[in-house]
Parts: C-alpha cells; structure tokens; sequence
C-alpha cells in the first residue's frame, strides 16, 4: 500500500508539474507560441531565487529549474515521449527527495524522502534500459 501511495505521489507531482498542451495550433495566441517548442516556461519566475528563501527553498527552486531546462524535446511517439519525460520528473523528485534528507528534520518526510529516492532511483533504471533497448538515444544523466 505504501508503494502505491509513493507511486500515485510521484505521478501527482509529475502532472502539477507538467505544462498543459494548448489545444489551439501554436499561431492562436503567445502562450501557445511561447510553448510550440517544448515545454515554455512553467510558471515564469516561479522558480526564481529570491531573497530569504532558505537553504531547503533554494535547493528545490533548482532542482525543478533544472528539471524544466533539461526536459528533452518531444518527438511524437507517445511511448518514447512519456519515458523520457517520466524520467526527467523522477530525476527532479530524487534531487528534491535529497534536499529533505539534507534539511529537513521530520522523521515521515525523511523516510518518505528516503523511500523516493530508492523508487525513483529504481525506475529512471528501468527507463534507461527501456530507451535504449527502443534506440531512443541517450536520456540526460540529471
């Protein structure tokens, strides 16, 4: 059951933070321009530095900078595509699971910080193997 929790977790985590699709074609409005390309800018700014924001804060605005800025490019192929993103996500939770072990102090939040890590960890294995077994190229190390 608690793997399950962890799985439904992560995938709660994936979609909020997952750029929507426009419907509309690219040309019908700037943020469907602004996102023809990739993924745009999830939440402009909302990942900036800021002054005052903790150690904790800081590490987890970088690890999902970083997780947006190395999402590869889609490719059309609904398989490839959501292994590839599905593995960008997990490497931002492994780092972000990383920053609660390093700061935080709740015994839950660093068992469940623990338990991500050995989860995510597990599958960006069985992603890798499974793109390249698809010759869908190498995935960014993160």
């Amino acid at each position: 059951m608690k793997r399950i929790s962890l799985v439904l977790a992560a995938c709660a985590l994936s979609a909020a933070c997952s750029p929507r699709q426009p419907e509309e074609p690219a040309a019908a409005s700037p943020e469907a321009a602004a996102m023809a390309g990739g993924h745009g800018q999830m939440g402009a700014g909302m990942s900036a530095a800021a002054p005052g924001d903790s150690v904790a804060t800081q590490g987890y605005k970088s690890s999902m900078n970083t997780m947006m800025e190395e999402m590869p490019a889609f490719t059309g192929d609904a398989d490839i595509d959501f292994m590839k993103q599905m593995r960008g996500h997990h490497v931002a939770a492994v780092s972000m699971a990383r920053v609660e072990l390093a700061q935080g102090k709740d015994a839950q939040a660093r068992s469940l910080a623990q338990e991500v890590i050995a989860a995510q960890e597990r599958e960006i294995t069985l992603i890798d193997a499974w793109l390249a077994q698809k010759g869908a190229g190498a995935a960014p190390t993160g």
